[in-house]
């Protein structure tokens, strides 16, 4: 199911999932949300971090109870995060996800430590999502808002995306599912991780070895998440060691099952990054280097 798009007026509201907030780049990034029409709610937790566990923004129950009250509040549209970080999966059990689903369908947009938190909602909720640039990042610059924007409200104006780096030809077509590849595969086996299967899986991740993004991948293949996916698209791999090496162990990896995969699509930790619909039903083709939407990622 797709959330409605949104129009001036609507409320936004800001919250911190994981990891603690830089104060100078929210304040940065408020006034280009409220240029944009919106009312911007800043939650506590996203002022605020764990008086003992310094790499969390609050409690468990406090960022639990933050977003669940975002979400339960009937002015608001949009749920955002303001960054990612760590710590999302430790609050997933204190969410009441009965009470959201009856509450209704939103927006909700975030990516990185997010991922778990768009995985949960699909399962939950049903609802499709958007893997976006936060605005307490130092990658939430002039484009990547400006992509954000229309996404959030002119949908339709957000259709494709292209990639340069063809690892294995074709087209296909399927379900967007995934986000970043560490979230991922953290989340096998737990209770609100969707399977891959059919969909068209996009993957991104930041500052691991290439030896590590090998163990996540090989963890994701061995407990069958791939089976059956449609194809594969890939974003940013920012600071993950050599490209080329990278690149082989991709190809060696993700090339067995037999898919499109389609690579340098831009989005995840890089600057300029494209906002990336997830739940939304897509047609991936090499030949032309894109990846296309079959319908807008918000009614």
């Amino acid at each position: 199911m797709r959330p409605g798009r949104l129009v001036p007026g609507d409320t936004l509201a800001l919250v911190a999932p994981a990891g603690p907030v830089p104060r100078d780049l929210l304040d940065a990034a408020i006034p280009v949300l409220e240029s944009w029409g919106l009312r911007v709610r800043v939650g506590a937790c996203v002022r605020s971090r764990h008086k003992t566990v310094r790499y969390l923004s609050a409690t468990d129950e406090q960022r639990a109870a933050e977003f669940t009250e975002a979400w339960l509040d009937p002015a608001v549209n949009c749920v955002f995060a303001a960054r990612g970080g760590y710590g999302t999966t430790r609050m997933l059990d204190l969410v009441d996800w009965p009470a959201l689903r009856a509450a209704g369908p939103k927006v909700l947009a975030g990516s990185s430590d997010i991922t778990a938190l768009h995985e949960a909602v699909s399962v939950h909720l049903g609802l499709a999502t958007l893997f976006s640039p936060m605005p307490a990042s130092v990658n939430f610059d002039e484009f990547a808002a400006e992509h954000l924007r229309q996404t959030l409200f002119e949908p339709e104006k957000a259709l494709s995306l292209a990639g340069s780096d063809v690892l294995v030809p074709g087209r296909a077509r399927g379900t967007l599912v995934g986000g970043n590849l560490s979230l991922v595969a953290a989340g096998i086996g737990t209770p609100g991780h969707r399977p891959a299967t059919g969909g068209i899986v996009v993957l991104e991740d930041v500052t691991e070895d290439v030896y590590r993004i090998d163990r996540m991948l090989t963890q994701l293949l061995r407990s069958g998440w791939f089976s059956g996916v449609a194809g594969i698209v890939l974003g940013s791999w920012s600071r993950c060691g050599d490209p080329a090496e990278l690149r082989a162990l991709l190809l060696e990896r993700l090339g067995t099952l037999g898919v499109p995969i389609l690579g340098e699509l831009g989005f995840g930790h890089v600057p300029s990054a494209p906002t990336v619909p997830l739940g939304i039903d897509a047609e991936l083709d090499t030949e032309v280097g894109t990846l296309t939407l079959l319908e807008p990622a918000l009614r």
